[in-house]
């Protein structure tokens, strides 16, 4: 199967903060907020694969700055990588005032996509070909990121997750060499 690059999975949606999408603090429900980031993901998921995609998780939710009514919401996903049947999605949100047109970040997760056959059985899917250092960097990561999240559901034993390890040794040296925690 030959690997696809990153920006053929790209997806950009807009949408408007009506009265109808808030909580009691008038700011946009999180709940809304994930289905239109599921929606980002599945589509990229699809460009990726060319297939239908179902969510499998959702890690990593990471709630920055509220995003009030009439503000726009813009959210840009991609697949950082591919593994035999799944794919990490990472979606990232921006929150937009219509009348300065400033953006801030206000949420970013990644969601995990299952590309299904007509009978709703996994299949494999195309690899990533990142193409940039960033993207690059993201692909390393999202390695990491399965890595984490099989060991915690207990499908992958703590002395095969060497990618974390690595990356633990890492931070743990960078650690002692730090005056901080030599003072």
């Amino acid at each position: 199967m030959e690997a696809r690059p990153v920006r053929l999975s790209r997806c950009v949606m807009t949408e408007i903060v009506i009265p109808n999408d808030l909580n009691g603090l008038g700011n946009l429900l999180g709940g809304r907020l994930l289905h239109w980031m599921d929606l980002c993901a599945a589509i990229s998921a699809q460009r990726h694969t060319n297939r239908v995609c179902v969510t499998a998780a959702v890690d990593f939710v990471e709630f920055r700055s509220p995003i009030r009514q009439g503000e726009i919401v813009v959210l840009e996903s991609q697949v950082n990588r591919a593994f035999r049947t799944s794919m990490e999605i990472e979606v990232n949100v921006w929150a937009e005032d219509p009348r300065t047109q400033s953006r801030r970040f206000c949420n970013r997760a990644f969601y995990t996509f299952v590309a299904v056959d007509e009978e709703g059985r996994p299949v494999p899917v195309p690899p990533v070909k990142p193409e940039t250092p960033e993207e690059q960097e993201r692909y390393e990561q999202a390695a990491r990121r399965r890595e984490l999240r099989l060991l915690l559901s207990g499908r992958l034993p703590a002395e095969k997750a060497r990618r974390l390890q690595a990356s633990l040794a890492e931070l743990a040296a960078s650690a002692s060499e730090s005056p901080e925690t030599n003072s």
